[in-house]
């Protein structure tokens, strides 16, 4: 049987490209009633969310602030950022599949605490050495505790219209969590002090964990099973070795051997972590879950859109302070209607027309919108004004994040079975993290040459030698954000030609 959306496309009755339930064979015969107790349980797992996407930008604009007084090198700060990302992203996969043999949400408590932690460890740090180690501690919790949180509301929440609105505060938090910690890093750093934007998490780490024993309900670890430990070893290696070749790609240039290794290392590692898996007893990632061609393609958007997407804002931060002279909390709040468009686009929007408009609609017609955000950034100049030049393209690029990453969430967790929802989570945290990593890498890496080549062009002109530097700048910017724009539509285009629902036989 097949049902007809509003424009008269065919769709599937089981939910592997919607956000109803999965089809029969994939759950119990006897479905819960629902948990009266569901819209706690998303406010718990949404501040466990926001905590843990915050955290990947809160330190940023703290960085100058912690290098100074901790001592740290030019060289050594990007560990940082690198010590996170590389914990979280390489070990997001194992995570996903603790979470479904030791049960979601006990992985989900434990994540809470060791996140909170190792923030409190980076908070009071004496030295740089200290704060990379509580930075790597961060993101192991987190990915233990990403997975949990996206599986827990993906098993309870399974009515399409609640299951909706649910992705798209989930969604709204993925997207604009980043944007929310430039802001709140600014705050911080400002009227307090750098120790702030790590200090944060832990009231907000012990607010989710008094509401979860209280409101989450889960099944317990799957009995029986049993950890893969060389998928484990495979998978995980490769994540890692990626990340780290491409954190080392813009200090070193990608030519550099301390690039190449660790990016054909993790090549290597991640085919053989393909050829295991399709043979192991119990896999870490059950091939059939990126077999879906909805699944995968909504997978490939996500990834498509993050690497378009992230290098926005380390752009437009270095471009408010040091262009335009910004202070830290001005910065911060400038990417305030980033945030609300993210909302708005997600919660009052994709949300009430997933239920009845196909997803690859709005993934695609949210992409094409973030696209026209990045070409008006592309236009800004050394001397443009934050009102008519910077915040349209803000509201665009966050409506159409908004649009994108609510049904990308929804429908990528849709139709997986109770056992591997976890990991299924997981691949798409790992997904996003790894689109973030590497956008973050070609993005910058791009501007940067677009600079110098423009400085080298110039550098015997009339102008004053700052004003050249800060025109190379906005100009090694635009060259990115226009990179920017044909990424996202390129990602419009997979949405559109991938997550379709399968031709229904009868």
């Amino acid at each position: 049987m097949s049902k007809k959306r509003p424009g008269g496309e065919s769709l599937p009755s089981a939910p592997s490209t919607a956000t109803g339930p999965p089809p029969d064979h994939e759950v119990p015969a006897a479905t819960p009633a629902p948990d009266p107790k569901r819209w706690w349980a998303l406010a718990v797992i949404a501040l466990a969310q926001l905590m843990v996407i915050l955290d990947g930008t809160v330190v940023n604009i703290a960085l100058p602030s912690a290098q100074r007084a901790l001592g740290m090198s030019d060289a050594d700060r990007q560990w940082v950022i690198t010590a996170y990302t590389l914990a979280f992203g390489g070990l997001l996969l194992l995570g996903g599949r603790i979470a479904d043999l030791v049960g979601r949400k006990r992985t989900f408590v434990i994540g809470l605490a060791g996140f909170a932690a190792a923030s409190a460890l980076g908070g009071a740090a004496t030295g740089p050495g200290m704060l990379f180690a509580a930075r790597a501690l961060q993101g192991a919790f987190a990915a233990v505790l990403a997975p949990s949180a996206l599986s827990l509301l993906a098993t309870t929440f399974t009515d399409p219209k609640e299951r909706a609105r649910a992705f798209g505060v989930y969604g709204a938090l993925a997207g604009g969590g980043s944007a929310v910690g430039l802001i709140v890093g600014g705050l911080l750093t400002e009227y307090l002090n750098w120790r702030w934007s790590l200090y944060v998490n832990v009231p907000i780490a012990l607010a989710a964990l008094l509401g979860a024993p209280a409101f989450l309900r889960d099944r317990s670890g799957r009995r029986g099973g049993h950890l893969d430990m060389p998928g484990a070893l495979l998978g995980c290696g490769g994540l890692v070795a990626l990340v780290y070749g491409f954190s080392e790609a813009e200090p070193r240039g990608w030519s550099s051997p301390s690039v190449l290794t660790p990016l054909m290392a993790g090549v290597v590692l991640l085919a053989a972590f393909v050829w295991w898996q399709s043979r192991a007893a119990s896999p870490l990632l059950p091939l059939r879950i990126v077999r879906d061609r909805v699944r995968a393609g909504s997978l490939a958007t996500m990834g498509l859109a993050t690497i378009g997407m992230f290098g926005v804002f380390l752009f437009l931060t270095y471009y408010l302070q040091v262009v335009l002279g910004y202070p830290p909390v001005r910065t911060g709040l400038a990417f305030v209607p980033i945030s609300a468009g993210i909302v708005i686009g997600a919660t009052q929007i994709a949300a009430r027309l997933l239920p009845r408009t196909a997803p690859r609609t709005l993934m695609s017609s949210g992409m094409v919108l973030a696209a026209a955000g990045m070409v008006l950034l592309s236009r800004l100049t050394v001397h443009a004004q934050y009102v008519p030049h910077v915040l349209p393209a803000l509201l665009l690029l966050g409506v159409g994040m908004g649009l994108t990453f609510m049904p990308v969430y929804a429908t990528a967790t849709a139709g997986v079975p109770a056992q591997d929802a976890g990991v299924a989570s997981a691949v798409l945290n790992t997904v996003q993290q790894m689109g973030a990593s590497l956008g973050t890498v070609l993005l910058n890496t791009i501007a940067t040459g677009a600079t110098s080549r423009y400085v080298h062009a110039h550098e015997r002109g009339p102008a004053h030698d700052g004003a050249t530097l800060d025109a190379g700048t906005v100009h090694g910017f635009s060259v990115a954000y226009w990179c920017s724009a044909g990424v996202l539509l390129l990602a419009a285009l997979v949405a559109g030609l991938t997550v379709r629902p399968s031709k229904d036989p009868s």
